[in-house]
């Protein structure tokens, strides 16, 4: 008998899915010198979801808290060994190797996003904005290893862990599911969601606001070059030699 239970709460699932588009976003637009203002914005959410999820870790529910995920690392290795053998072993909640690679999406976010300030900062200089770069490019090389291990997971186990990241359930054994009742902590998500949507908001008008100044300022300096150019006085026209009038012993 299998029955459906609540593993993953809301703010989980918020946090999740946010995350995941700051992150491809703030990617995407982060060459485009037209953009960087987006890209500051993404950057910043992405760092204040991740400082929430850090807290969260410690106060949400049960599968949400670190302690539910630690893991040492010999469990990681018997967890992808067993994988590969298609033998893995269950669990309800983040697997051993599944655990390791949330540790580091959650540090290189954090040290992306500092890099970022600094070099907006002009702390470093290149130097900065170049171990910027590379942090980022290996943050999206986790996030890839992590998404094709949710799919091989998936496929191996023959569950959809990435639906259960949308709807919060995944299906278990009257066994397994013996004693499981994580809250969902809606208002908390909510909440999140709301503070998420508010601070964009903020920030794109707030970039619109300083995009328009910016482009006043520069269409005052230049009517004000216009002005000055038109106070100067013209400049006289060289002197063209006067045509020679005909000789009077020539006219007949």
């Amino acid at each position: 008998m299998t029955e459906q239970i609540k593993v993953w709460d809301v703010p989980v699932r918020v946090f999740h899915w946010l995350l995941a588009g700051s992150f491809v976003g703030a990617y995407i637009v982060g060459e485009s010198d037209s953009l960087r203002n987006i890209h500051m914005i993404l950057g910043y959410t992405a760092m204040e979801l991740i400082v929430f999820r850090i807290v969260w870790g410690f106060v949400g529910s049960r599968f949400a808290c670190f302690r539910s995920f630690l893991f040492p690392p010999r469990a990681a290795v018997e967890y992808l060994r067993r994988l590969l053998t298609r033998k893995p072993q269950r669990f309800i909640g983040h697997n051993p190797a599944g655990s390791y690679a949330i540790y580091a999406i959650l540090l290189l976010g954090l040290a992306t996003g500092l890099t970022g300030y600094l070099t907006v900062d002009g702390v470093g200089g290149e130097s900065m904005n170049a171990l910027h770069g590379v942090l980022a490019n290996v943050w999206l090389g986790v996030v890839i290893v992590h998404i094709a291990g949710v799919f091989l997971g998936s496929w191996i186990q023959r569950e959809n862990l990435a639906r259960a990241m949308v709807t919060g359930y995944k299906t278990c054994s009257l066994s397994e599911a013996d004693g499981l009742a994580p809250g969902t902590h809606r208002a908390v998500g909510v909440a999140l969601g709301i503070a998420v949507v508010l601070f964009w908001i903020w920030g794109f008008l707030s970039s619109l606001m300083i995009g328009g100044g910016e482009q006043a300022v520069q269409e005052k300096s230049e009517r004000g070059n216009r002005l000055e150019w038109a106070k100067q006085p013209s400049r006289a026209e060289p002197n063209t030699p006067a045509a020679s009038k005909p000789d009077a012993g020539n006219r007949r």
